[in-house]
């Protein structure tokens, strides 16, 4: 069976979500999948090359002001390129962000990817948990945390280093990275079946 190959597309504006697409890279590595982290503001033709060949791209962003940041709708606009000939059509995708709120409208940055992902043709990959904390029982320390269910979100506060990233929030984003390679082996193994 082939390595599904995964790429973590991302901008970072302080550093706070280049430390989470490390944790998704981790994650789809620890599954066996062989990773790439994409800067999209300094992408390569090499880069868009082995976007082209991936079997998955997890899409990552800061929220900023309620969407996705404005290096990352650069790259989003410049995907337009791949769409007439839908050369990302069947490929799976997923998403992660970061803000300095607990809410911070980070649900309409992941939808942004979601929809994004949508008009490529691709299939999305959803964070796969439950809601942590969110009883008398639970903490701070659970995966899913803030209660997301599109991607990982993370928050962090607006006046700290990337190094305050929540270690719950840098979990759930491995998480994320290993249920993305995961359901690409899956898919690949079934195209080779139906092959």
């Amino acid at each position: 069976m082939s390595t599904p190959i995964v790429s973590v597309a991302y901008h970072s504006g302080y550093g706070h979500t280049a430390v989470l697409a490390e944790a998704v890279r981790a994650g789809a590595d620890d599954a066996g999948a062989e990773v790439h982290l994409i800067k999209v503001d300094e992408i390569t033709e090499e880069q868009w090359t082995l976007l082209d060949r991936s079997d998955a791209v997890v899409f990552g962003s800061p929220t900023y002001m309620g969407t996705a940041s404005a290096a990352f709708h650069a790259f989003a606009e410049a995907t337009s390129a791949r769409w007439p000939d839908q050369v990302w059509k069947d490929k799976l995708a997923a998403g992660f962000t970061n803000s300095g709120s607990k809410s911070g409208d980070k649900l309409h940055t992941l939808q942004f990817f979601q929809i994004l992902a949508a008009q490529l043709g691709m299939h999305w990959v959803s964070l796969g948990l439950l809601p942590g904390w969110n009883n008398s029982a639970g903490s701070e320390h659970d995966l899913n945390r803030l209660g997301v269910f599109l991607g990982a979100a993370a928050q962090t506060n607006v006046d700290e280093g990337p190094d305050a990233v929540h270690k719950a929030d840098l979990a759930t984003a491995e998480h994320l990275g290993r249920r993305v390679a995961e359901t690409a082996r899956v898919f690949l193994a079934g195209r080779a079946q139906a092959a």
